[in-house]
């Protein structure tokens, strides 16, 4: 899955993305996590606590949504943001978090070549595979300005 323009913009230049998980009662979370990166495939991955919330959710259903939303602007001025659902998966193969760690290497949030993120270690590495990507935009009902969301594949 391969975004747009700008939605690559956006993506290119934050650093924090906010998940969004369901626990197995079905209580929603939200988190910012910070030090997040993707591959080329827009597969996104971070590290994080075992035991954080998010992190227990992902293991009890992996359903998650994540936004990535560009909050430097002026109020005056529009903002962007990109939403994307998917899947997520806390790694558990060896071989797996040691690539995954690549993409971590200049990282000074997550310093490691992957060691340090199985075994007795605290921390684990998550991954995201986006299933469909929005942009927001502007929009007017009757002279009333809405934000709505297009299609980050569709539209160039």
């Amino acid at each position: 899955m391969k975004p747009n323009a700008d939605a690559t913009a956006v993506l290119g230049t934050i650093s924090y993305i906010t998940i969004a998980t369901v626990s197995k009662d079905g209580q929603p979370w939200n988190t910012p996590v910070a030090g997040f990166h993707f591959d080329n495939d827009y597969t996104f991955y971070w590290a994080s606590w075992q035991e954080n919330q998010h992190s227990k959710n992902i293991r009890a259903n992996g359903k998650a949504f994540v936004v990535v939303y560009d909050s430097t602007p002026p109020s005056n001025e529009p903002s962007a943001g990109v939403y994307i659902q998917g899947q997520a998966f806390e790694l558990t193969d060896t071989q797996e978090i040691m690539r995954a760690a690549l993409v971590f290497k200049n990282d000074p949030y997550n310093p490691s070549d992957g060691t340090k993120y199985i075994g007795g270690y605290p921390r684990r590495i998550y991954k995201f595979v986006p299933e469909k990507i929005w942009t927001n935009d502007d929009g007017d009902i009757h002279g009333n300005a809405i934000d709505i969301r297009l299609d980050a594949e569709k539209r160039k």
